[in-house]
């Protein structure tokens, strides 16, 4: 099956990688801030992996100087330290990184997540046998107190029609792999002014999806750890004010009504959580009049009457490898 391109090969840039006879150098970019154990473990999976072609992992310590990381890169493997010197969180560092690298083909991995061996070597068979990916996506574990649970985006291909029905956290940044040309060419950086970085990397994949679909490896390859200590838990304000940017910024969501009323529950719940009975019933009401099957807007409408919990709703959630 050839990809949908949404935009002519000739208007995209000239890659010389896939002309390569030998594998090409991949640029790993790896946003860090004060978990140096956990840091440690994401490097060493980047630098371990089974690929044959030389690696690059650029760590981007946000909001503190470089430090040493305690790991040895090996052969065809280096490993550099750069200072975030764009707008503080994930999405500055993130672009910091991009920035600092090197490769034509560019991947992202967090301090608290782990590729798996075969991880790069997969993606990019799979990039190699079909001319027109331009960026891969795999699989992933989620590891949750104790628990292993397998998520595998749908099909072989993800288009920004899925993901304007549905969010696919299946899709997680840490599992892509893109050409540097389009990165930063008709994609763009990751957007450094969305409130609290919440759902960069959904716009991202938004924004993505508009110039071609992302190809799919039917693996689980990258292990995605999920920890009470997560950046976003409890910020439902800041929640809030990035959802309402995003509905903004991507007016295509109104053609998916079920995907708009998930982004309408969501704001919902997190007023319920904040315990903003008022405005969680009339985001709920919108939502249900859009989709009547969203259950999200059930469920915050049980929090905002207080016969439920919302750190109750987040951790059954997060017991079976999902999100709110």
């Amino acid at each position: 099956m050839c990809s949908p391109l949404r935009r002519p090969r000739e208007e995209l840039d000239n890659v010389t990688w896939r002309e390569q006879e030998t594998w090409p150098l991949v640029s790993v970019v790896v946003p860090t801030r004060d978990r140096p154990e956990l840091l440690r473990r994401a490097v060493q999976g980047v630098l371990d992996q089974r690929y044959p072609g030389e690696i690059e992992c650029v760590v981007v310590f946000d909001q503190s100087e470089p430090t040493e990381i305690g790991v040895e890169p090996g052969e065809r493997r280096r490993l550099r330290s750069v200072r975030n010197d764009r707008a503080p969180g994930l999405a500055g560092a993130r672009n910091a990184g991009v920035l600092a690298s090197h490769a034509e083909l560019v991947g992202f991995c967090d301090d608290d997540d782990e590729w798996l061996p075969d991880k790069l070597r997969l993606e990019l068979q799979a990039m190699r046998a079909d001319p027109e990916a331009v960026m891969v996506a795999c699989g992933i574990i989620v590891q949750y107190e104790g628990r292993a649970i397998r998520r595998l985006p749908p099909g072989r291909w993800v288009t920004h029609e899925q993901l304007l029905r549905k969010r696919l956290m299946e899709v997680n940044p840490c599992t892509i792999v893109v050409e540097r040309s389009i990165l930063l060419g008709p994609i763009g950086l990751v957007d450094e002014d969305i409130p609290g970085g919440y759902c960069e990397d959904w716009d991202w994949l938004l924004r993505a999806t508009q110039v071609a679909p992302v190809l799919v490896v039917p693996q689980p390859l990258v292990r995605i750890n999920w920890h009470t200590s997560s950046f976003f838990a409890e910020r439902w304000q800041t929640i809030i004010r990035a959802l309402l940017y995003l509905l903004n910024k991507h007016p295509d969501l109104g053609q998916e009504p079920a995907g708009l009323a998930r982004v309408e529950g969501q704001i919902a719940f997190a007023h319920a959580a904040l315990g903003q009975a008022g405005p969680a019933r009339r985001w709920a009401g919108r939502a249900l009049r859009r989709n009547w099957a969203e259950r999200r807007a059930y469920v915050a409408l049980l929090v905002s009457a207080r016969l439920l919990r919302a750190e109750t709703v987040l951790r059954l959630a997060h017991s079976a490898g999902r999100g709110i």
